[in-house]
């Protein structure tokens, strides 16, 4: 019988910002057993606070649990990551736990990976992930995959309700662009918001010099007057 792996390996001493991180391993899994080496390094390290591992042939729960679909399988502070990965890698993602630079990443390498799902998941389970994801839409230098991704995500999670608070972000950050693309970005985003607070920065885009912003910001305020129905 597989005995369980429910471990925790804690440092003796670490900041206050320094992550926590979870592990997945399975029986035969090619990685985990390198995996788990490189983080408990890590552990002791400092550069992690607390690694919990779970061992899924003794508690296969913890796999739908986690949304787990392969392993291994890691969490480390708010990053989901799966597969081999090196210490450095892993390493580098402990650094950029706590970052906007990490988080944005994080985002854009699951956006231009065609991890989509896992974009999505983070920016459900942690807010903080919205911001960044914002800013990955106001840079042109942003790769085309990853800026119709933005789209995508933020798509997925408007009819929850949780773009609401994002109208002050949307207008700072991408209705003031000089670029018209993302501009257009903007438009289109505030009507997914749902918010009335919307409004202003749409009626200013819907007179703007570019003719797509201002078709787009008229259908998005059409479509948050059919919302306030």
């Amino acid at each position: 019988m597989t005995e369980p792996m429910d471990t925790d390996h804690t440092a003796t001493e670490t900041g206050p910002d320094v992550p926590d991180a979870e592990l997945l391993i399975a029986p035969a899994c090619a990685h985990c057993a390198a995996v788990l080496a490189a983080l408990a390094d890590l552990v002791k390290r400092g550069d992690l606070g607390r690694l919990n591992v779970v061992h899924l042939g003794a508690r296969p729960e913890a796999a739908a649990a986690a949304g787990a679909r392969s392993v291994p399988w890691i969490r480390i502070g708010p990053f989901e990551l799966a597969g081999a990965h090196t210490q450095r890698e892993l390493a580098s993602w402990a650094r950029r736990a706590g970052t906007p630079e990490g988080l944005r990443a994080y985002l854009l390498e699951q956006l231009q990976g065609g991890q989509l799902d896992s974009a999505i998941v983070a920016c459900r389970r942690e807010p903080a992930f919205l911001p960044p994801l914002l800013s990955l839409s106001a840079d042109l230098d942003t790769p085309f995959a990853a800026r119709i991704g933005v789209g995508a995500v933020l798509e997925d999670l408007a009819p929850e309700g949780l773009l609401r608070g994002l109208v002050d972000a949307v207008e700072e950050r991408l209705a003031r662009s000089p670029h018209a693309q993302v501009r257009a970005d903007a438009a289109h985003f505030l009507g997914l918001t749902g918010s009335p607070g919307a409004r202003a920065a749409l009626r200013r885009l819907s007179n703007d010099e570019n003719a797509a912003v201002r078709e787009i910001a008229h259908e998005s305020m059409t479509a948050l007057d059919a919302s306030a129905r």
